[in-house]
């Protein structure tokens, strides 16, 4: 099953448009793993047992555990989601972005090595550094276009023949690089005009939508600004504000994880369209 499909699955068997970031800081695991050899694997697992029945993705960023020399706990994690949850998209935060043979093994890490569905990548070299992950005809693309950063207006809302850079990346994914129908594109909760605007140029295309919870975008706005007719086509991610929520009464970090995610699962569920859930 190729990354689309796996995701419209997804979207329908949870009835959700949530994508729960891993974004593992040791300095804020819980106490009794931080020490562990194994204590981010462990983590992880255990936020993705907590949540799977909730989520629509899973996307580890890959820079958490590069940072901590863990790349083979992400194995180990990305390994469990394709064991235990093969329903469930896998998608590596890795926003590479590069050009030929530097670009192929950056699609072999990603595909290869992780076995993720979908990787991210940054567009800023052009077509030729996307070719080598669009060769894998059957996994996702997600190109950066309108991110959720203030800063990203410095470069994204330069002016290209009448229109914002982004608006410009949008048009050409859509209508240009998109050769296996499997992209996607990255567009900030925290730009909810910037996203409707997008949502036009490219149709039922999903959406990779950081910036609710830690960020504070707002998931009404988000919704409505993103979701398509029939009330899908997003994956809505949140990372922080689930894998560490605060612990209530009886619950360890994966019961807070749990409970964050439904509410955040159910407030994206308020504001979608009917023929979405």
């Amino acid at each position: 099953m190729n990354f689309i499909n796996k995701l419209s699955a997804a979207w329908t068997a949870n009835n959700s448009l949530l994508c729960v970031g891993l974004d593992p800081d040791q300095a804020k695991l819980p106490a009794e793993l931080r020490d562990l050899p194994d204590g981010i694997t462990t983590f992880c697992t255990r936020i993705i047992d907590a949540t799977a029945d909730l989520a629509c993705a899973f996307k580890p960023q890959i820079a958490y555990f590069a940072a901590l020399g863990a790349e083979k706990q992400l194995e180990d994690i990305c390994r469990y989601v394709r064991e235990n949850y093969p329903h469930i998209p896998l998608i590596l935060d890795a926003k590479r972005g590069d050009i030929g043979a530097t670009a192929t093994q950056y699609a072999r890490e990603a595909f290869e090595r992780y076995g993720a569905d979908a990787v991210t990548v940054n567009p800023y070299m052009g077509e030729d550094s996307l070719d080598p992950y669009l060769a894998w005809k059957d996994r996702g693309v997600i190109i950066l276009c309108r991110t959720s950063n203030p800063g990203g207006s410095d470069l994204q809302f330069l002016n290209t023949d009448g229109e914002p850079l982004y608006q410009r990346v949008a048009r050409l994914v859509a209508e240009k690089w998109n050769k296996n129908g499997q992209c996607a594109l990255v567009v900030g909760a925290t730009f909810p005009e910037e996203l409707a605007q997008v949502r036009a140029i490219v149709g039922d295309m999903p959406l990779l939508v950081p910036g609710i919870g830690a960020q504070g975008g707002d998931i009404a706005a988000t919704v409505g600004a993103g979701q398509t007719a029939n009330g899908m086509g997003m994956m809505i991610s949140s990372s922080r504000a689930i894998i560490y929520a605060t612990p209530q009464a009886g619950e360890d970090f994966a019961d807070a994880a749990r409970r964050v995610a439904i509410e955040t699962r159910d407030a994206i569920n308020a504001h979608r369209a009917s023929d979405g859930g």
